[in-house]
């Protein structure tokens, strides 16, 4: 086989070449969060309350979606680095089979859970106006979330073979149209019927499924590296899968504590009035600073699996290093926006008096652990990329379970609100210190060993 550009060229340019696509990307995606937001939050009063409350489980969909395309971009990458074209293949349909079996679990959870989840909720804050709102949302979003499984198994394709731009161009046409569609679907624009909270959810799930089937579309015809034989799907490869599942999982594991922690830290601030809009408004305008760093792994993955394939640690540790300093970079830089213009970035989210008036020192301090947390994303791709998907589940659950949500239903009771927003950088530096140990771990037992 031809070398692929992942084993040749210079790290630093590598890296930048590779990621700039996807960071693009996923600054698009967050700006297509921020703005449906906006749009639900000046619909109707408990709008932007009903979207927040359905976002664990949409994060639930993305940890599934995210674990199948993780396990597969790794294995693509490295048996592409192996010189074993066919493995390859195979590695990428199994990664389709387990999204398809992944998209069946929530097909069922929008057709008979999604009321029962949304009304777990119910306060005399959340009267049901709100959680019927966002009941028809979640129902939209589950039962047809084939696109986005479909649309990242595609886009994750492209990164394992270095071509990002086409991932970038795939996710990016999904969010565009998604925000094209918000204000025509939620307010009833150009003879559209006025849809509400609905709409947003339609306008979600029409930009996924073009999304995919532009991926579907552009993989066969620019991506000659990987073939995805759609014909041999239940041809399982019990080993294969197991080798998957073991990288995979866990990030779907990661990923779904934090749906839980976002669960349960909607029923701690329930009980305070403003504070769920105020932790959905964070989470959006968060996404602009943690996406690009999301962004950056992207790019930086395959070619850390690329190269442990192809055994070349010099090039596995030059990779490590430049994500660090530059994701720790591009977080400091949302640090510094959170610090000097809080009532600006709430400001977007049609804020009420009290909202603004527990948002602003909310958000200064919960971004102290932007300081913190780009070395802790990179660091948690690196032991995916590597196979050892497992001690970002540890870090992750160390994080969220062990010591955020604790600390934050402690200080609630005892402290009261504002004290609250401090689990966030308290968790964040229990984080950094378990992954720095576990990258020191990694590093002495399999990076130096190639």
């Amino acid at each position: 086989m031809k070398e692929n550009k992942m084993g040749v060229m210079p790290v630093g340019k590598l890296l930048i070449t590779m990621s700039l696509p996807m960071m693009a990307s996923m600054l698009m995606q967050a700006l297509y969060n921020v703005v449906d937001s906006i749009f639900v939050s000046n619909y109707a009063p408990g709008a932007l309350t009903a979207v927040t409350l359905a976002f664990p489980i949409q994060t639930l969909i993305i940890a599934f979606a995210n674990g199948a395309g993780v396990g597969m971009n790794a294995l693509v990458s490295r048996f592409l680095g192996e010189k074993r074209p066919e493995e390859a293949n195979k590695a990428a349909r199994h990664g389709a089979l387990l999204a398809l079996c992944s998209y069946g679990i929530f097909l069922l959870f929008g057709l008979f859970l999604a009321r029962p989840f949304m009304y777990s909720h119910e306060t005399a804050q959340t009267g049901r106006d709100v959680l019927e709102m966002g009941t028809s949302y979640l129902s939209v979003v589950c039962i047809f979330s084939f696109g986005v499984f479909t649309q990242i198994v595609f886009e994750r394709l492209f990164q394992s073979t270095g071509r990002t731009v086409y991932s970038m161009i795939i996710q990016s046409t999904g969010a565009v149209i998604n925000m094209i569609l918000d204000p025509i679907m939620i307010f009833g624009y150009l003879g559209f019927p006025e849809m509400g909270v609905t709409g947003a959810a339609v306008a979600t799930v029409v930009g996924q499924i073009t999304a995919a089937t532009l991926g579907a579309t552009l993989c066969a015809f620019k991506n000659p590296e990987v073939r995805l034989e759609l014909g041999k799907l239940f041809r399982v490869d019990r080993a294969l899968l197991r080798q998957m599942l073991v990288i995979g999982i866990p990030t779907t594991v990661m990923q779904a504590i934090g749906s839980v922690m976002s669960y349960a830290m909607d029923l701690i601030l329930v009980a305070f009035e403003a504070a769920t809009d105020v932790f959905g408004a964070y989470f959006k305008i968060q996404s602009f600073v943690c996406m690009p760093v999301f962004g950056l792994n992207a790019g930086m993955v395959p070619i850390i699996a690329y190269n442990y394939g192809a055994r070349n640690k010099d090039r596995i540790t030059k990779t490590i290093r430049f994500s660090i300093l530059i994701g720790e970079g591009i977080t400091t830089l949302g640090f510094l926006a959170f610090q000097l213009i809080p009532e600006t970035l709430l400001g977007m989210f049609n804020p009420s008096a009290e909202m603004l008036r527990i948002g602003v020192p909310a958000l200064r301090i919960i971004s102290i652990h932007f300081l913190m947390c780009g070395a802790s994303i990179v660091i948690g791709s690196v032991f995916q990329a590597l196979g050892n998907g497992v001690y970002s589940a540890i870090v992750s659950f160390m994080r969220q379970l062990v010591v955020l949500l604790p600390v934050a239903w402690v200080f609630s009771r005892v402290f009261g609100l504002e004290a609250v927003w401090w689990c966030f950088p308290i968790a964040e530096a229990v984080s950094l210190a378990t992954s720095v140990f576990l990258l020191i771990r990694i590093r002495k037992n399999v990076i130096s060993q190639l």
